[in-house]
């Protein structure tokens, strides 16, 4: 049984049959309406224990390593803790978070590419040895500094429906894999295996097969320099979709039967973090301002106006952004739509709307364009799929007020918990009985190490 943040102070409300994830949200959002309507998250942790099982039934015996940065806050980290996870580490702040849990440093791995010197010396202290590298450099500095690192070789995949230049970012080539072997034999480093990444956004499955097939070359390439090597990381890009979990397991079982059989001692891994969390929380945002637009303002270049000028164009301003929970924004496509809190009619009209974050920043945009009914300042807006890449540290931008955290889980998937024997009697201080209709109490804060 795993340890616990002794320092965590948050509660995990536990629902009767007769709550649903809709009724916690409402007493939340009566509470906020009294007391400050501040933006907060539902935390489904019940559908972690989901996730996991699913895991268990679709893609056992490959080893899930949760990557921290995905969403870090205590609740994740526990309960994934005690479902038998392991974690995939990205900086000194996440390694001291994971052994807070009382995970053993066989079950991390360090997998930033671009690690910081004195972060490796911690990692080297802390007994957490595996970690990633795809270069001489980091090769070089990681044997100055963990001369008893065990490195898996992190290869390119050749993605050719995603984006080349962020597929090729990091991973080394074929090719280079050989001399990063000479260089780490020279240096005394041991090489353990191999790590690809086939983004989630890339629909060939194909790559796989490509990805499995150059990581059997490297092993075999590192039997010549006589190491020993014992693992393969096959990354994440899992969506969360049970289906495309069961396509991508039909796809690689065949590829490691034949070139990682069980006799031949390769522990294979996994670094599922999207999966496990995105669709467990869910945020409410509330309106702060509003103001009527031009609607040629308000429509994406190239395209035509199609709508009749006397109609109202809406903007909205919510009290979360993109220094905030939709930080992912600038980087990726948002991929939630928001929904409308308060109860309106099916023949009620909808209206262009966009949304934008309390920053009045020109990057602070949420939603370019999207139909609602017109709404006032002080109304709700829920986002769901809303668990990963949200939860980190946060700008102070314009005074920026962290949302709150409520956790939930149902009585069904505490008792999965219970029988599978990894609910311990620490895990159930945390917990306290949710009727459907009762306001909840939230957490406060995050989890973060100095």
């Amino acid at each position: 049984m795993k340890g616990f943040l002794e320092d965590a102070n948050y509660s995990i409300g536990l629902l009767d049959e007769g709550a649903t994830l809709a009724d916690v949200i409402d007493n939340c959002i009566y509470e906020h309406t009294h007391t400050g309507k501040r933006a907060f998250f539902v935390g489904d942790l019940g559908k972690l224990v989901k996730k996991n099982r699913q895991w268990q039934n679709v893609m056992a015996p490959i080893k899930p390593f949760y990557p921290v940065r995905c969403n870090s806050t205590p609740g994740v980290l526990e309960i994934l803790g005690t479902l038998g996870v392991g974690f995939a580490c990205s900086s000194k702040s996440e390694m001291a978070l994971v052994q807070d849990l009382g995970i053993s440093p066989e079950n991390i791995i360090y997998t930033n590419p671009c690690k910081q010197a004195s972060q490796i010396k911690y990692a080297a202290k802390a007994g957490i040895n595996i970690m990633t590298c795809d270069n001489d450099i980091e090769l070089k500095k990681i044997a100055r500094n963990h001369p008893n690192a065990k490195l898996l070789l992190h290869i390119a995949t050749e993605d050719i429906t995603a984006d080349e230049e962020m597929n090729m970012k990091f991973g080394t080539t074929l090719k280079s894999c050989r001399h990063l072997m000479e260089c780490a034999k020279e240096l005394g480093v041991q090489i353990v295996g191999v790590k690809f990444h086939v983004s989630g956004s890339c629909k060939e499955l194909q790559t796989y097969i490509h990805a499995i097939s150059d990581a059997r070359c490297v092993f075999d390439m590192a039997e010549e320099f006589g190491f020993k090597m014992n693992m393969l990381d096959i990354g994440g890009g899992f969506t969360g979709s049970e289906l495309q979990l069961e396509e991508v397991n039909h796809v690689i079982r065949p590829l490691l039967d034949v070139y990682f059989p069980k006799e031949s001692g390769v522990n294979v891994i996994a670094e599922p973090g999207f999966y496990y969390v995105s669709s467990a929380f869910t945020l409410a945002v509330n309106i702060i301002a509003k103001k009527t637009v031009e609607y040629d303002k308000l429509l994406p270049s190239g395209v035509e106006q199609t709508r009749n000028d006397d109609e109202p164009v809406f903007t909205y301003y919510i009290n979360d952004g993109v220094y905030g929970s939709f930080a992912s924004k600038l980087s990726e496509k948002l991929n939630t739509i928001p929904e409308v809190h308060k109860k309106y009619k099916e023949d009620e009209p909808l209206f262009a709307s966009s949304l934008w974050g309390p920053s009045c920043d020109e990057l602070d945009q949420i939603v370019e364009n999207c139909l609602l009914p017109e709404l006032s300042v002080g109304d709700w807006l829920i986002f769901d799929n809303m668990g990963s890449g949200t939860l980190g540290e946060q700008s102070t931008f314009n005074d920026y007020q962290r949302p709150l955290i409520y956790y939930m889980m149902s009585f069904s998937d505490w008792d999965e918990m219970q029988d599978a024997g990894i609910a311990s009697d620490t895990l159930m201080k945390n917990f306290f009985f949710v009727p459907s209709c009762i306001q909840l109490s939230p957490e406060d804060r995050f989890s973060t190490a100095a």
